[in-house]
Order: C-alpha cells, then sequence, then structure tokens
C-alpha cells in the first residue's frame, strides 16, 4: 500500500490531498491547472511538499514532521513525462539503461526483459531522431520501468500520439498492466482513455479531491 498526504501552497490554491493507492492505476483528471501535475511533481520530489507524508509500504520517503525528505534518485519512482524527456544523445538502449547506476538492484537482464515485452529491442541501437512517437512512447515508459520502480507516474503519456497509434499503445498498456506488478498514477484529460486503463478515477479541482 501507497500512502500519500501531501499540502503545498501554489499562487492561486493550495494543494491539499490524500491518497492511498494499491496495485492498481488510479487516474487523475481535472481541469488544466487543478494541480494534477504537481501531485506527481511532488510524489517524485521535483517539487517541494510544504506539508505532509509520503510512504512506500514500510518505507517513509518523505515527512515534515520528522524531516524525511529522500533524494529523488533514492526514491524508486518511475516518471513518463507528456514529452517523454528521452535524452537526443544517446541511443534508445543507453535511454533505458541509464537509470541503472541509480537503481537499487541493477540488474542488466531485466532491462532486455523490459525491451523485449515491450517490443522495442531491435531499436536499441536507433537514436531517438530515428524513431516514431509510439516507439519513444515506449522507450519512456521502458527507462522508467527498468528501475523496478515502486510506482509509476504517467503524465499524459498518451496524448500526442495520433489515434491509431493510441490505440494500439493502449492495448498494450492493458497487457502491461497484467504482466507488471507496480502501483500507477495516470493523468489524462481523456474521459473514454480513463475508464479504458483506469482501474480508479480521482477528480481534482482547485488542488482537492472532489469525488
Amino acid at each position: 500500500m501507497i500512502n500519500i498526504d501531501i499540502m503545498k501552497r501554489l499562487p492561486n490554491f493550495d494543494l491539499d490531498v490524500e491518497i492511498q493507492l494499491d496495485k492498481e492505476v488510479l487516474v487523475l483528471q481535472g481541469e488544466s491547472g487543478s494541480g494534477k501535475t504537481t501531485i506527481l511533481d511532488c510524489i517524485a520530489g521535483l517539487k517541494d511538499i510544504d506539508q505532509g507524508k509520503i510512504q512506500f509500504k514500510e518505507k517513509t520517503i518523505f515527512c515534515s514532521n520528522e524531516s524525511i525528505n529522500t533524494d529523488i534518485k533514492d526514491r524508486q519512482i518511475g516518471y513518463v513525462f507528456q514529452n517523454y524527456a528521452i535524452f537526443p544523445h544517446m541511443s534508445v538502449e543507453q535511454n533505458i539503461k541509464f537509470g541503472l547506476k541509480y537503481a537499487p538492484n541493477s540488474d542488466e537482464d531485466y532491462a532486455e526483459y523490459i525491451m523485449k515485452t515491450l517490443k522495442i529491442d531491435h531499436l536499441r541501437k536507433r537514436y531517438p531522431r530515428e524513431i516514431s512517437g509510439g516507439e519513444k512512447q515506449r522507450v519512456a515508459l521502458a527507462r522508467a520501468l527498468v528501475i523496478k520502480p515502486e510506482i509509476l507516474l504517467l503524465d499524459e503519456p498518451f496524448s500526442a500520439l495520433d489515434k491509431n497509434t493510441r490505440e494500439t499503445i493502449y492495448q498494450e498498456f492493458i497487457e502491461f498492466k497484467e504482466k507488471f506488478d507496480v502501483s500507477v498514477i495516470l493523468v489524462t484529460h481523456n474521459e473514454d482513455e480513463a475508464k479504458l486503463l483506469g482501474d480508479r478515477i480521482i477528480n481534482i479541482d482547485q488542488g482537492k479531491i472532489v469525488n
């Protein structure tokens, strides 16, 4: 079980949410600027939290009362950004294995398994400029998974894909859910996508859970 209880003061409102997450896909929905991405960034350690606690099973990675704030690279979190954030100067294989040097359980064989499972092992020597949008999305997902994360954060990961590619990726994501035992938080504006991929949906408005 993952427990997230965070409060952060923002210019227009206070972000204040409490979330419990099991091995499931939790979807965050809401208007632009409602705080969805900020929630992901706070969990990942990319943004400071004013008050609260984040606990993965028995491990506390943040606690304002106890002055615990685990470094980003030690949080064991996989994050797929909206623009994928793939390093253009690195090959597909180098991108995917980049996080292994920081992973507590570095496993080259697991990296190979991830590439084969996501059907991108044949792209290993290519560079981001040489692959399609759908392939970049798979590379970003593989890079996030290779560290065996406690939680996988996905910020609008399918929004840049065309309709046909998106439908293919949806099916692959459903298969992915069955193969990988990981908690997922997915941010999306697409209601059909949320219903198809999510096990549970939470609506965020002005930094608060409204359902």
